[in-house]
């Protein structure tokens, strides 16, 4: 496994008295879980920070409750798919069917999509064309599922939390993980938020951040031939999970 490589940490320089509470996104994947997407929400709600979840389909049908908390708690919920496949494992239209089978199962509006493991091949960009989904990706990978302490995880991206940025987090345990809860995720949230307030940026669901935003996994972009195939047969790990 190539480890992930950690930025030099960035030092937020703010003149006084200025604090321009600039966007950055927390993004969850995998959910909703009955156990641990509450305690995700409750320590949201304490933070008073807004999040975006991409959930994934038969567990929104299990759980419409939560979708229901998460929306009138002020955060946007989006897909992550039915299938936990790569799409670079599917045919056009196994991905086509992934979405129309899924979206019906979130209620409301659906305007955000973030595909399993952030892969995005062109089929994946002509579905989300026509289901009118704006991909979505990460810029700062916590690698939670690995089952790492909240302090380790803060360090990891901390060099990331940057106007704009994307943190992907898990409120779920999905497939790859190495970890058998999310308790590292609930600690993590408001140690990250008050990272990024310490640096004058808000967290706010994805639909707020300034376009483009990335619209895949950042370390799946050049993956090909023979790599990207071991990838398929072996799920990757690393920032390759999402």
């Amino acid at each position: 496994m190539v480890p992930t490589p950690h930025p030099s940490p960035v030092k937020a320089t703010i003149k006084a008295g200025h604090c321009p509470n600039a966007p950055v996104a927390l993004t969850f994947d995998d959910g909703p879980d009955p156990r641990w997407t509450p305690l995700v929400l409750d320590a949201l709600a304490l933070a008073n920070a807004r999040a975006t979840f991409f959930v994934v389909a038969p567990r929104a049908e299990r759980h419409p409750s939560l979708l229901a908390r998460m929306r009138d708690e002020g955060h946007d919920v989006a897909l992550h798919c039915t299938r936990h496949v790569r799409h670079d494992a599917m045919t056009p239209e196994e991905i086509d069917a992934d979405v129309r089978s899924g979206l019906p199962a979130l209620g409301g509006s659906v305007s955000h999509w973030r595909t399993p493991w952030g892969i995005v091949t062109p089929a994946t960009e002509d579905v989300a064309r026509k289901h009118r989904l704006r991909l979505v990706g990460w810029t700062a990978d916590t690698e939670d599922w690995r089952g790492g302490r909240p302090g380790e995880m803060l360090d990891r991206i901390e060099g990331w939390i940057l106007p704009g940025a994307i943190v992907l987090m898990h409120d779920g345990v999905g497939p790859g993980a190495t970890r058998e809860g999310c308790v590292g995720t609930v600690d993590l949230v408001r140690p990250l938020v008050s990272l990024a307030r310490s640096r004058c940026l808000e967290p706010m669901p994805v639909d707020e951040l300034p376009h483009p935003m990335p619209d895949r996994n950042p370390d799946a972009q050049t993956l090909e031939g023979d790599a990207a195939q071991q990838c398929v047969r072996s799920p990757c790990k690393g920032k390759v999970l999402g």
